[in-house]
């Protein structure tokens, strides 16, 4: 369970307005006590991930949530970080609370799209995001006796009204919450990524020749995650992968009899391993790998031959999914810039990294994005599609090296 990264987890994420039990749901669902529960509002200020194994789905990572009507400047900020979630949410939970219909007998059920759930249903649904509504404290009962409508008649004009299922649950009970576990089970996507890295073009006994340089960015005593993942894809389809660094390549030819069915290398030298390689051998790399694995490859590969016709004074994004200190020789602070200020003198390029990414992009020609090794595919894609709707073009940096070198159509031949 531990082993699996996070950006291959399937990520089910609750909202709901403050106390209406998103935390003791997740509770109740893993059977640990995860998140903090209380009975005082604003409990969970920015979002909390918890990894966990939810059996048979596999391993997921369940997302907790600021409720989405908190008050005041910092409750504004909290919604924000929870609308930030849509974007990398695979599975939504929208939680309502049964006690809100006790308590305010005003409220009418057939307009509880009011309280919070038509807004935010819109942003999940215009993500094309699965969504199981979900109504809590089911266990309360009215305190004078008046007459209110029961749980389950509720969450059927909730059904209705949302277009969405529901599920009665109480977290005091545990009523309900295996019929939850089974509505997650239907509606969760049964292959997160787009498709294999790499596995679904390998034939048996292939012959994979993967090139890691070792260089001043490589991290101490381990291969990068994009590599290990690789490695791991090949052997589970039958391939036989073979690892070099590049001072090695000629040697690994060597020993391959120069015909690998397949060469995998780091992005940054396909300048040397493309003139080292002869024409007829398939080659890509790693980063371009994720692009397949986790975008639209079609999309990226249109971003990249926008390259030249990148004009003096253009603006361009360059995109890391990850921080990391910057050291000597760093991709997307140096060589990328240095590769594109050479094709097109005077560009004008900015640098985002982590979460941080621009909430305008007017003023951008082009996107250029890691490969998200540590993003899930959902958020690949979130951000692929809002390049897309601004009209502004998104590559990837193994697409955009290869572009620049001029064997993109190389490169993108053995994937396609």
């Amino acid at each position: 369970m531990n082993e699996t990264p996070r950006g291959n987890r399937l990520h089910i994420a609750l909202f709901g307005n403050t106390n209406v039990g998103k935390s003791s749901i997740i509770n109740a669902l893993t059977g640990q006590n995860i998140s903090l529960v209380s009975s005082l509002k604003g409990t969970t200020t920015d979002p909390v991930y918890k990894a966990m194994e939810l059996l048979p789905i596999g391993p997921v990572v369940f997302i907790d949530t600021a409720g989405i009507d908190d008050e005041g400047e910092i409750g504004k900020l909290r919604i924000d970080k929870t609308k930030e979630v849509i974007a990398k949410t695979d599975v939504a939970l929208l939680i309502f609370s049964y006690e809100d219909f006790i308590i305010d007998k005003k409220l009418s059920t057939t307009s509880c799209e009011l309280l919070y759930g038509k807004d935010l249903l819109k942003s999940l649904v215009n993500g094309n995001k699965p969504v199981v509504g979900v109504l809590n404290k089911c266990d309360l009962k009215s305190v004078d006796n008046l007459f209110i409508k029961s749980p389950q008649e509720i969450a059927k004009l909730l059904s209705k009204k949302l277009n969405i299922p529901f599920v009665t649950v109480s977290t005091t009970t545990n009523n309900g919450i295996y019929q939850l576990k089974e509505e997650l089970i239907k509606i969760s996507p049964k292959n997160l990524n787009n498709c294999e890295l790499i596995g679904d073009k390998l034939f048996t006994g292939a012959k994979i020749l993967l090139i890691t340089p070792q260089d001043i960015q490589a991290p101490k005593g381990r291969l990068i995650l994009p590599q290990v993942q690789t490695l791991r894809d090949i052997l589970d389809n039958g391939g036989i992968p073979i690892m070099c660094t590049l001072d090695n390549l000629d040697t690994s030819l060597e020993l391959l009899n120069g015909k690998p069915d397949l060469v995998i290398t780091d992005s940054q030298i396909f300048n040397i391993v493309n003139l080292k390689l002869p024409k007829d051998i398939p080659l890509t790399s790693f980063s371009i790998l994720m692009a397949k694995n986790k975008g639209d490859l079609i999309e990226f590969y249109k971003g990249a031959k926008e390259i030249k016709n990148l004009k003096r004074g253009d603006k361009i994004l360059i995109a890391e999914a990850c921080t990391h200190h910057k050291l000597k020789g760093d991709i997307a602070g140096e060589k990328l810039p240095s590769w594109l200020s050479k094709i097109c003198p005077g560009i004008i390029i900015e640098n985002y990294s982590g979460k941080d990414f621009p909430t305008n992009l007017s003023e951008f020609k082009l996107v250029i994005h890691c490969g998200a090794c540590m993003f899930n595919r959902a958020e690949v894609m979130s951000r692929l599609n809002f390049c897309k709707d601004s009209n502004v073009y998104i590559t990837n940096f193994g697409l955009a090296i290869a572009e620049i070198n001029g064997i993109l159509d190389r490169v993108m031949k053995p994937l396609l």
